[in-house]
């Protein structure tokens, strides 16, 4: 089965998609597998995280915006703004795509876990998560 998240975010931060996905799997055609996921974008990234506590997702942010500052002198794709140079940095060094085992229908993630879209531009907007079962 394929189908296809619209996720809405309102500019650079780490948005949770775990909950979107459990109707899906719901309708899967099989009771257990691989779930993946793969961002259709070149300046956003999935990862699995943290789902407790929201310190640990903040100094992510904190740190990734100061591995990868904006206004860097190096850059020279800068035809779209500011954040849109380091937004395909941090993509790069993140991920596309994530796969997560499922059985009985559920994620198999840790107690602590979730997905999450991480947003690096400061636009907001709707973003599409491809997601295979």
């Amino acid at each position: 089965m394929i189908a296809q998240l619209a996720i809405h975010v309102n500019g650079q931060g780490l948005y949770a998609i775990t909950d979107q996905l459990r109707p899906l799997l719901q309708h899967a055609a099989t009771d257990e597998g691989l779930c993946t996921l793969f961002i259709r974008h070149t300046s956003a990234s999935l990862l699995v995280q943290e789902n407790y506590d929201d310190s640990a997702r903040i100094d992510l942010e904190n740190w990734l915006n100061r591995l990868v500052p904006e206004n860097d002198s190096l850059y020279t794709h800068t035809l779209e703004g500011p954040d849109d140079m380091p937004a395909h940095i941090k993509s790069a060094l993140t991920a596309t795509q994530v796969s997560i085992p499922f059985q009985h229908r559920e994620l198999l993630l840790g107690t602590w876990q979730g997905i999450y879209l991480w947003e690096h531009r400061h636009h907001a907007g709707v973003r599409q998560v491809v997601v295979h079962l």
